[in-house]
C-alpha cells in the first residue's frame, strides 16, 4: 500500500474514533471514504466498528468502488462514488447515524431549511449568517445504485448543497479532505441539534 494510503487510512480512522466519541456511529453505522491523487479510494470495510477503526478495517477500491482485495466495502460505496464524480474536488465522504439527523429525516421528509445561524459559516462559499442552507431528504432505499441515481438527479439541478439526509438512516457529507469533512459533520451536528431544541421549545 502506499504512503499516502496509509495517511488517508490514519485519518479514517482517526475520524472514526472522534465521532464514536460522540455518538454519531452507534454500533457498526456510518461509512467513510476519503480519495486518493490517482482516483482511487480509502473505504471503511462493511460492518466494521467506527469506534474501533485500524489500518485492517480500511481497504483500498477502485474509482468505481471496487475492491482491491478480498475485502467488502459497505453496501452504500455507490452514494460515495456518486459524489467523487459529481464533486471533483470532494477528497471525503463521511456518513454518521447521528439521533438528531435521524429524527429530523423523519419529522422533515420533504427536507430541510436551516437559516441564520453563525455556524453556517463552517460551509464553503457561505461568508454570513443571513442566509440559509437548504437539506433534502431522500427516501431509504434497500436498492443503493438506484438512489445514487436519484441523489445525482437532484444534485446536478441543486449543486448548491453541503449535505443530504436519508429518511431513518443519518446523513452524508463532504469536503476537501478528511478535516474539511470532518468540520462539516460537527457544524450538521450543531445545526441539526439546534432545530430539534427549537421543536421542543415550540412544541
Amino acid at each position: 500500500m502506499s504512503t499516502e494510503f496509509e495517511q488517508l487510512a490514519d485519518q479514517l480512522i482517526e475520524a472514526g474514533h472522534f465521532l464514536h466519541g460522540k455518538g454519531w456511529v452507534p454500533a457498526t453505522s456510518g461509512n467513510f471514504s476519503a480519495r486518493l491523487a490517482d482516483g482511487r479510494l480509502a473505504l471503511t470495510v462493511s460492518g466494521r466498528h467506527k469506534g474501533r477503526l485500524t489500518r485492517d478495517d480500511i481497504l483500498l477500491a477502485d474509482a468505481d468502488g471496487k475492491s482491491l482485495d478480498a475485502r467488502k466495502p459497505s453496501d452504500e460505496t455507490a452514494l460515495h462514488v456518486q459524489l467523487y464524480k459529481r464533486f471533483p474536488d470532494a477528497g471525503c465522504v463521511l456518513h454518521p447515524h447521528s439521533l438528531n439527523a435521524t429524527l429530523l429525516s423523519k419529522l422533515s421528509p420533504e427536507g430541510l431549511e436551516i437559516s441564520d445561524y453563525e455556524l453556517l459559516k463552517a460551509f464553503p462559499d457561505i461568508n454570513t449568517l443571513q442566509t440559509s442552507t437548504w437539506v433534502p431528504v431522500f427516501p431509504n432505499d434497500q436498492d443503493i445504485p438506484r438512489l445514487a441515481v436519484r441523489v445525482d438527479h437532484y444534485m446536478q439541478r441543486h449543486p448548491n448543497i453541503h449535505g443530504y439526509l436519508i429518511e431513518g438512516h443519518g446523513f452524508y457529507t463532504w469536503g476537501r479532505s478528511v478535516a474539511d469533512s470532518l468540520r462539516h459533520v460537527e457544524a450538521f451536528e450543531f445545526l441539526f441539534e439546534c432545530e430539534m431544541t427549537l421543536r421542543r421549545l415550540k412544541a
